[in-house]
């Protein structure tokens, strides 16, 4: 009987394009192992094709965020003790951090329990790792291996699109005459925290800058919700080119394969700034509270703008007494200046 291991990573799109090295890293060390992997329903989409993972189990016990709906009724945190325990897992990589995900593997049963010694939960696991503040998130999750005496072997990212999702986004370009001999830019407006968004008047100054001075197709992708938003911006003025505006009409296997055809992205601190780093797009990058060195997109022709003030990073814990001045005072002729470079 194989032996069989256990990830448990869910809930952000981000956290979920990160882990990718951690599971490349994970089946070098166990080749012949059966590695499953506990994600969101929405979110873990986003890598649902990875090669290094033999099952994926949806963890679908709450519709709070965006990221986790699923499809029927919601399953009860004891419904997943249950299947995990028949499972038999002998090992577990508790990735998440929380002190539920730790007594979900506790209570399944399974021997050995590695993970961050975070929110109390120590006691939950056979092994405490350190959770570095300060490291990149992708190399957290390296430390975890590391700390079980596993060897790693290279930390980059990667992703993998379907040919259905591909075939899917080149019908849409060519209903909206979207052709690859243009430059296309992906514009994302939006974050999981509107505290790390910059102004929307900034943006439609930028949009109009690539149509009207560029010659660059603007495309944004996002969920059904953020559809009204890019509706605003689409209309600011006349464009020389009009913007297409997608959201609504892709999951985000669909949107990884849109942001493999665009030659860069520009946009706030998101998952989807590392989505596009995973498939290997270009990003420019806008900075603001969280801490830059653990959540930056990698790459290394990436332009990444931030702004040094002494609050930075606060983590956005607790109230800004400085009016949020680290998404201010990132300027409009800052990302003009890294949309030339890269053009």
């Amino acid at each position: 009987m194989s032996k069989k291991i256990l990830v448990v990573r869910y809930r952000f799109i981000g956290d979920m394009v990160l882990t990718v090295p951690f599971l490349r890293n994970l089946r070098y060390n166990y080749p012949d192992w059966q590695i499953d992997m506990l994600i969101a329903p929405n979110s873990g989409e986003v890598i649902d094709n990875c090669p290094y993972v033999d099952n994926f189990i949806y963890f679908d016990t709450t519709r709070k965020y965006k990221y986790e709906k699923g499809i029927g009724h919601k399953k009860s945190f004891w419904y997943y003790v249950s299947i995990l325990r028949k499972e038999k897992y002998d090992k577990a990589y508790i990735l998440k951090r929380s002190f539920s995900s730790a007594l979900l593997c506790f209570l399944a049963g399974i021997k050995q329990r590695i993970g961050f010694d975070t929110e109390h939960r120590g006691f939950l696991l056979t092994k405490k790792v350190k959770y570095n503040l300060f490291k990149h998130e992708s190399l957290c999750s390296l430390d975890v291996l590391e700390a079980d005496g596993l060897r790693v072997k290279d930390t980059y990212l990667e992703n993998w699109i379907r040919d259905e999702n591909i075939l899917k986004v080149e019908k849409l370009f060519e209903e909206y005459n979207i052709t690859t001999d243009e430059k296309i830019a992906v514009v994302n407006a939006q974050a999981s925290n509107p505290k790390k968004v910059w102004d929307i008047k900034n943006f439609t100054e930028i949009i109009e800058y690539l149509s009207n001075e560029k010659g660059v197709q603007v495309v944004f992708i996002g969920a059904q919700s953020d559809k009204e938003l890019y509706e605003t911006l689409k209309y600011s003025e006349k464009l020389k080119i009009t913007p297409v505006n997608l959201c609504g009409k892709l999951n985000l296997k669909d949107s990884l394969a849109v942001l493999k055809k665009a030659d860069f992205i520009i946009g706030n601190d998101s998952g989807t700034l590392h989505m596009a780093s995973s498939v290997g797009t270009k990003v420019i990058g806008l900075y603001g509270p969280m801490p830059f060195e653990k959540w930056k997109a990698l790459g290394d022709k990436n332009i990444l703008i931030k702004v040094d003030l002494p609050c930075i990073p606060c983590a956005l814990k607790g109230k800004c007494n400085n009016n949020y001045q680290c998404m201010k005072l990132i300027s409009v002729n800052q990302v003009k200046n890294a949309i030339d470079e890269l053009l």
